[in-house]
C-alpha cells in the first residue's frame, strides 16, 4: 500500500463517513441518558478533562499518566475500562475511587451526582486486583468476620449471619461455604472462587458503587465468564438497594465477557480511544457508529473484538494492518476488500484518537456529563451508615486473628517447635551447671543466649504478619475498621501464644541445667522471656508499616536487633563500651540492657559459688549491672518498651493515613478551568486552576 493509503486526513474520513451514512437510510443512533428515570437512589458519576501525573525522576519533570479524559457512569449499567498494559486503567480507576498514590497529581473534575463530595461509608467499594485475604478461614467464616465488622450493631447477630449466607449465594459460593480460601503451600478455593469471595466482602453493605480492578486476572476464560456474568447481575435492582453502579478495569475479555458491558473506555497511552456503547464500538448492524472499521480497523470476521481493539492500540507492537477507508467507501465495497497495507502503531494510535475528539460521539458524551451533572445537581447520597462499634470491632478482630493463628502453622506452632529444640540443646549443652567460678560464665552465656537469640527468632513470623497487614490495608482502605481495632485485636490474639512458647521451652532451660532455685524465679524468667518476645514482635510490626517486604523486612530486623545486642552490655561490658553511638544512646535504648539486666538479677542475687563468692558482687564486678534498682523495674521498662512500640505502630500508621490526603492536595497542580472541544488529543495539560476530587 502507497504511503498515500495510510496518510488519509481525518476531513476526508469524515466526509468518507458521511458518504456511508447518506446511502444508509440515515440509520444514526444518539446515545444519550435518560437521567430523569427511576434512578434517583443511585450513584451518577462523571469525570471531565481529567488529568494524572507523576513525577518523571529521569528528566526531571511530570509524565502523563491520564490525559484529558471524559466520561461517565450511570446506575444499571456496567462500564468496562479496557486498554493494553500500562495505559492507564487502575489509574483511572483509582482516581474515580479517591484512591490515588501521594506522589500523583490530579486535575479535572470527578462528580457525584452532580456535585463535588466524598461518598459515605457503604455507598462506594472497591475490589482490588489482587485477593488480600486470610487463606486460614474458610468462605462463610471470611464473609461472616466481615459481616460483623462492617454492619451496624442494630442488626442482630442472625441478621448479620442471614446477610452473609444471602451474598455468598448471590455469588454462587454456596457449594464452597466450608472450604478453606487457601493460598501458599495450603490448597483451597479456586482463582475464580477467591475473586467472588473478595467481591462479597465487599457487598455487604450493599454499595451503590462498585470499583472492581481486574476483576479476571489470573482466571480462564470459563471462571472469567462466570466472574464477570455474577458481577453484572449485580447493577439490577435487588434488596431495595436500587440499581447499582459498576466500573471495572478489564485487560482482555473474552468475546462473551465483552458482550456483558453496557458502556465501553478505551484508552491507549493516557488518551480515550473511545468512549461509548460497548456493540457501537464493533457492531457491524450499526455501521455508522461502527467506530474501529470506519476508521480503517475493521475487526476480521470471528475475531473477538477485544482482542483486535488491544493490537490495534498496543504499543508494544509496530506495526498495524490499516484499510483505506476512502477508498472502500468510493467504490462501495465490502470493508475488508479495501486497500490494506500496514503502518506504524503510534500512527494508528493517533488516527483513533484524533477521530474520536473530532466526532460527533465525543460532543455526545460531554454534553451527557453536563446534563447528568445538571440533573443530579439537587441529589443526595443517604447519611454515613454505621459501623459495629469500637468494642465489637476490638472483639472480632481479635477472634479471627486467634483463629488465624491456630490454624497457621507458620505463625507460631513451627516456632514452638523450634524454640522446644533448642531449649533441649541447651539444657544438654548447659547440663549440671554448679556452682563453681566455671559457672558464673556459663550462667551469663546460657542467660544471654535465651534473652538475645531465643527471643531473636520472633521475627520468623514477619511473613504472616505481612499478610496480616495487606488484608489490613485492604479492610482499612474500604472503611470496615480503623487501625486501633486492627493493633488491639492482634495484641489480644497473639498473647496466648506467646505466653505458650515463653513456657514449655522456658521450663525446658530453666530447670534441666539447674538454673535458680524457686518457683518465684522460674516465674520471673518466664515473665521476662515473654516480655522480650512481645517486645520483638512489636519492634517486628514497626518494620512491616515501614517495610512490607518479606526479604528486606526480616534484614532490616535482624539488623536492629543485631545493634542492640552489641549494644546490650554483654559482649562489651558497659563500662567499656564507646560513648559514642554504643553507649550513648543505644545502650539504653536497647531492650536487651534490661532483658541481660534482669535474667541476671534473678538468677545471681542469693546464690554462694565457691569461694565464698555471692551473686551480688558477681553482679558488681564481673558484669557491672546497676544495682540501684530491683529485676521488676527491668521487667517494667520491657513491658513499657512493648506499649511504647505498639503505640508508634499505631501511630506511623494513622500518620500515614492522616497524611495521604494532605500530601495528595499539596501535589495537585492548579489547572484553569477551560471548555474546549480538542482537535488534538495530544495537547499538553492546561496549567491552571481546575476542581480536584479526594
Amino acid at each position: 500500500m502507497s504511503s498515500l493509503d495510510h496518510s488519509i486526513p481525518v476531513p476526508a474520513i469524515s466526509r468518507a463517513f458521511e458518504v456511508v451514512e447518506s446511502s444508509s437510510n440515515n440509520k444514526t443512533a444518539t446515545h444519550s441518558i435518560n437521567v430523569n428515570e427511576d434512578d434517583g437512589d443511585g450513584v451518577f458519576l462523571t469525570w471531565q478533562d481529567l488529568w494524572v501525573t507523576v513525577p518523571d525522576g529521569q528528566k526531571k519533570g511530570n509524565r502523563s499518566i491520564l490525559q484529558g479524559l471524559t466520561g461517565y457512569a450511570r446506575p444499571g449499567e456496567l462500564l468496562a475500562i479496557m486498554g493494553p498494559s500500562g495505559c492507564g486503567k487502575s489509574t483511572l480507576l483509582d482516581a474515580l475511587a479517591g484512591r490515588l498514590g501521594s506522589n500523583t497529581r490530579q486535575a479535572g473534575e470527578i462528580l457525584i451526582n452532580g456535585r463535588k463530595r466524598a461518598l459515605a461509608y457503604g455507598t462506594s467499594a472497591y475490589v482490588t486486583q489482587d485477593d488480600a485475604l486470610i487463606t486460614t478461614l474458610t468462605v462463610s467464616e471470611a464473609v461472616y468476620y466481615s459481616a460483623q465488622l462492617q454492619l451496624p450493631d442494630t442488626m442482630t447477630k442472625l441478621q448479620k449471619k442471614e446477610r452473609a449466607e444471602m451474598t455468598i449465594k448471590e455469588m454462587g459460593l454456596q457449594d464452597a461455604m466450608n472450604t478453606r480460601i487457601g493460598g501458599w503451600g495450603a490448597k483451597g478455593l479456586s482463582g475464580g472462587q477467591k475473586r467472588r469471595v473478595s467481591i462479597c466482602i465487599e457487598m455487604l453493605t450493599r454499595p451503590k458503587l462498585l470499583f472492581l480492578d481486574e476483576p479476571t486476572s489470573g482466571l480462564d476464560s470459563a471462571a472469567s465468564y462466570y466472574v464477570m456474568s455474577r458481577i453484572a447481575k449485580l447493577d439490577q435492582r435487588d434488596h431495595g438497594v436500587g440499581s447499582r453502579t459498576i466500573i471495572a478495569s478489564i485487560h482482555q475479555p473474552s468475546s462473551e465477557v465483552f458482550q456483558l458491558f453496557h458502556n465501553l473506555c478505551l484508552l491507549s497511552s493516557g488518551q480515550t480511544v473511545y468512549f461509548g456503547p460497548a456493540s457501537a464500538a464493533n457492531e457491524a448492524s450499526s455501521f455508522p457508529h461502527n467506530f474501529f472499521a470506519l476508521n480503517g480497523f475493521p475487526c476480521p470476521t470471528l475475531q473477538n473484538p477485544s482482542d483486535h481493539f488491544l493490537k490495534t492500540i498496543n504499543k508494544d507492537f509496530q506495526e498495524v494492518r490499516f484499510f483505506s477507508l476512502l477508498y472502500t467507501c468510493l467504490h462501495a465495497c465490502d470493508i475488508e476488500e479495501g486497500l490494506a497495507g500496514v503502518i506504524p502503531t503510534e500512527e494508528a494510535i493517533d488516527i483513533l484518537t484524533k477521530s474520536y475528539k473530532s466526532s460527533d460521539n465525543y460532543l455526545q458524551v460531554r454534553s451527557q456529563v453536563a446534563e447528568i451533572c445538571k440533573a443530579q445537581d439537587s441529589g443526595a447520597l443517604e447519611k454515613k451508615s454505621a459501623h459495629a462499634d469500637f468494642l465489637t470491632q476490638c472483639i472480632v478482630l481479635t477472634s479471627r486473628s486467634f483463629v488465624n493463628m491456630y490454624r497457621d502453622l507458620g505463625y507460631y506452632w513451627f516456632r514452638l517447635g523450634v524454640y522446644v529444640l533448642l531449649g533441649i540443646g541447651l539444657a544438654t549443652v548447659f547440663s549440671n551447671l554448679g556452682t563453681d567460678n566455671n559457672s558464673i560464665q556459663a550462667r551469663g552465656s546460657l542467660l544471654m543466649f535465651v534473652a538475645s537469640y531465643l527471643t531473636f527468632m520472633t521475627i520468623g513470623g514477619f511473613p504472616s504478619f505481612v499478610e496480616d497487614m495487606k488484608v489490613f490495608e485492604r479492610e482499612r482502605l474500604n472503611g470496615h475498621y480503623g487501625a486501633t481495632a486492627f493493633v488491639f485485636g492482634n495484641t489480644f490474639s497473639a498473647l496466648p501464644y506467646l505466653a505458650l512458647i515463653s513456657l514449655i521451652p522456658g521450663a525446658i532451660v530453666y530447670y534441666l541445667p539447674g538454673l535458680h532455685e524457686g518457683y518465684q524465679h522460674f516465674i520471673y524468667f518466664v515473665l521476662l522471656l515473654f516480655a522480650c518476645m512481645l517486645l520483638v514482635e512489636s519492634l517486628m510490626m514497626i518494620v512491616a508499616s515501614l517495610v512490607p517486604n518479606y526479604l528486606t523486612g526480616i534484614i532490616t530486623g535482624a539488623g536492629i536487633q543485631g545493634l542492640m545486642i552489641l549494644g546490650g552490655g554483654f559482649f562489651r561490658l558497659p563500662n567499656d563500651l564507646p560513648h559514642p553511638f554504643w553507649k550513648y544512646p543505644l545502650y539504653y535504648i536497647a531492650f536487651h540492657k534490661y532483658a541481660y539486666q534482669g535474667m541476671f538479677k534473678n538468677e545471681f542475687e542469693g546464690l554462694k559459688f565457691d569461694n565464698n563468692l555471692d551473686g551480688e558482687q558477681v553482679l558488681r564486678d564481673k558484669w557491672q549491672l546497676q544495682m540501684g534498682y530491683s529485676k521488676w523495674v527491668d521487667l517494667a521498662i520491657l513491658f513499657g518498651m512493648v506499649v511504647f512500640y505498639r503505640l508508634v505502630f499505631l501511630g506511623i500508621i494513622k500518620t500515614v493515613e492522616k497524611m495521604k490526603p494532605v500530601v495528595k492536595a499539596f501535589m495537585s497542580v492548579p489547572m484553569k478551568q477551560t471548555t474546549q472541544i480538542m482537535e488534538n488529543p495530544c495537547a499538553t495539560p492546561p496549567q491552571e486552576d481546575k476542581i480536584f476530587y479526594q
